[in-house]
This record gives C-alpha cells, sequence and structure tokens, in this order.
C-alpha cells in the first residue's frame, strides 16, 4: 500500500485548527484534524450541485455565479462545464491556503479552470460576500457536508449564509446547498 505524504498544512482563520494537504500516488486528501473533508476520488455531489444548479439558470444571458468554497475545484469545473463563454463565476475560499494548493500541488487536477477567464478567486468567507456583493446573483452554490463548523468558529449554513443585509438575487436566481445529516434550511425567497 502506498503511504500517505503530508505535503502542508496551514492554520485555520480561528487558529483553533490545521488544515492539511495530503498524497499518496496521484490521490489528494484535504484533511482537518481527523476529518477528511474531501478526496479527489470523490466528487459526485460536488459536480452535481453545479450540474443541477447551472442548468436551472441556462437561460440567462450572462449569468453571475457564486461558489463558497474552492476545496478541489469540482464544483468550479462543472459549472464551467455547464456554462457559457458569457457567465462569470466566483469562489469565494476563506483559506488562501487552499488556493496556494491549487495552483501548486494540486494543479493537475484543476486541469487550467483557474486560468479560465470567467473564473475569479476571492480569498474571502462567503457568506460576508453574499452579503456585501452590489451586484445580484444568478446562483449561489454552498457545499456544506462536513458540517457548519468544519474549519471556522462562526457556523456556515445554508441559513447564516444570508443573515445581515440579503443578497441581491432576480426573481430568477438559485441558491443550492449540499449538506449531509440534518436538513438544510434555506430561505423560501431566495429561488426554488
Amino acid at each position: 500500500m502506498i503511504p500517505w505524504i503530508q505535503l502542508d498544512s496551514a492554520k485555520t482563520p480561528d487558529g483553533q485548527q490545521e488544515l492539511r494537504l495530503k498524497r499518496r500516488g496521484s490521490e489528494f486528501s484535504i484533511m482537518l484534524g481527523t476529518n477528511e473533508l474531501m478526496n479527489s476520488r470523490l466528487s459526485g455531489s460536488e459536480e452535481a450541485l453545479a450540474r443541477l444548479s447551472c442548468q436551472r439558470i441556462a437561460g440567462h444571458l450572462q449569468p453571475r455565479v457564486l461558489i463558497g468554497g474552492l476545496g478541489m475545484g469540482f464544483t468550479l469545473r462543472a459549472a464551467l462545464a455547464e456554462l457559457g463563454n458569457n457567465a462569470e463565476i466566483v469562489v469565494a475560499e476563506l483559506m488562501p491556503a487552499v488556493v496556494a494548493w491549487a495552483r501548486g500541488p494540486m494543479a493537475e487536477i484543476f486541469t487550467g479552470s483557474l486560468d479560465d477567464p470567467r473564473v475569479t478567486i476571492r480569498e474571502a468567507d462567503v457568506g460576508q460576500l453574499i452579503r456585501s456583493e452590489s451586484a445580484a446573483w444568478d446562483a449561489i452554490l454552498l457545499d456544506v457536508d462536513n458540517g457548519p463548523k468544519a474549519s471556522s468558529t462562526r457556523a456556515m449554513t445554508p441559513s447564516t449564509a444570508w443573515q445581515g443585509s440579503a443578497p441581491r438575487v432576480p426573481p430568477s436566481s438559485r441558491a443550492a446547498c449540499w449538506r449531509c445529516g440534518r436538513k438544510a434550511r434555506m430561505p423560501a425567497s431566495r429561488g426554488g
């Protein structure tokens, strides 16, 4: 069996935990403590989140999509595959190390998606970006299946992302969330 090799680590913004990037052969893993947050072999839920959401906004001429978290880029790559050349995709990533890993050791699995002209990476809290962005989003995609406190001291759930001032969303917009465990609660006014 090929052993895991730790490539890098970074403290979470609260300084309480450590995020670790590991590799075994061609497989990558991002760990938080003893919990595996994501693995490069498993991408079905992230791809479905993007595919199903982007299909719902297919008629929008210049769709703006916000993805909460870069991770291993599965949601981003699936969104790029679904959306046309007029789309704008903003990815909010809380951990600068994850962005560095995507451009460094994990670049091969990102297959150039970070260099796509439709993509902007923002090193920011997705909840703050949702509340502060002045332009409307056509889709907001959140994948919080590893628990709301996975990398932050503040809980990130679908409903807490909208605390404070509500995001500007057109009536035809979509907010989508993938979350294991208890039923995710979405504000009813955020699209269907």
